[in-house]
């Protein structure tokens, strides 16, 4: 498991000027099973992104497809972890 934790570099306006394409990109994701959850930071600095991964190589090609980190908008902070309790059972499924 790894979460990628965004940083803008840009201003909001320049941001907001590749965010659809971004939530395009997040959404090929999802749809790919690669994405757990996401969603901006408060206050909005960057992001956070929940990937579902055992292989780092793999986690920093998703990223590298990032609208976000073509257009350099932000920096990307990626920590992998290994998730040991959970709210409920049924999330351990989730994140195999």
């Amino acid at each position: 498991m790894f979460i990628a934790i965004l940083t803008y570099k840009k201003p909001l306006e320049e941001v907001d000027r590749f965010l659809q394409a971004h939530r395009d990109y997040l959404a090929e994701h999802y749809a790919a099973g690669d994405f757990i959850a996401s969603g901006p930071q408060t206050p909005r600095v960057g992001g956070v992104i929940m990937i579902k991964s055992d292989n780092r190589a793999l986690v920093d090609s998703i990223i590298a497809q990032d609208p976000f980190n073509i257009n350099g908008i932000a920096d990307y902070r990626i920590v992998e972890f290994t998730p040991t309790m959970f709210v409920e059972s049924s999330l351990s499924d989730i994140l195999k």
